[in-house]
């Protein structure tokens, strides 16, 4: 049963850990290796900075984003951060998918894809090539999950090669994780708007 999605924009929300992050001025230095920060750089997210608790688990957790999500060859950056759509907004993240809408709508330069994705969800008009992709990506981050050889299939006639196959596998499987980890260390919280 298709669901539209009304609660979804590219207006990232603030995220409120429930856990009080660490203080970048008290990071111990295993923490700051993990968090691969500079003495100038003060731009580190809440969410790292809760996760810098656990810094063995931080220092593999960042270069494996990176390398998903960021990595030259294969799928478009574009195109991932559809595949981390995908997943956020099968997982109510709405922080996350947020995030990657902007994103996707900033690399491509356009919002029609997103727009239409967050007012129709998953009965959004999308080419043949999007479609697969967001689907494959929707049905694989579904619990259980729901991608199989049709999904495949469908990603193949769009024109995707085994290689842009893989990384939208791997796009979509982090946010599978991330969206999860997000929800229960922290919330979402829209900032009031006054008038």
């Amino acid at each position: 049963m298709s669901r539209v999605v009304h609660k979804f924009t590219r207006t990232v929300p603030h995220w409120q850990p429930r856990v009080t992050p660490v203080k970048l001025a008290e990071a111990t230095q295993a923490q700051l290796d993990a968090l691969q920060v500079t003495p100038s750089n003060t731009k580190v997210s809440d969410y790292v900075l809760t996760l810098a608790h656990d810094v063995e688990s931080l220092k593999v957790r960042s270069p494996l984003f990176n390398a998903i999500m960021y990595d030259s060859g294969g799928m478009s950056r574009a195109e991932r951060e559809l595949g981390a759509l995908a997943a956020s907004m099968v997982n109510r993240c709405i922080y996350c998918a947020a995030v990657h809408a902007d994103r996707h709508a900033k690399l491509e330069k356009d919002t029609a894809v997103t727009d239409t994705l967050f007012a129709k969800g998953e009965d959004a008009d999308l080419n043949d090539r999007n479609r697969a992709i967001f689907d494959f990506a929707r049905k694989s981050a579904e619990a259980p999950p729901a991608a199989g050889s049709a999904e495949m299939a469908a990603l193949r006639d769009a024109g995707l090669s085994e290689e842009e196959i893989l990384d939208l596998i791997l796009s979509s499987a982090l946010f599978g994780w991330a969206n999860r980890l997000m929800h229960v260390l922290g919330d979402p919280v829209r900032q009031e708007v006054k008038v």
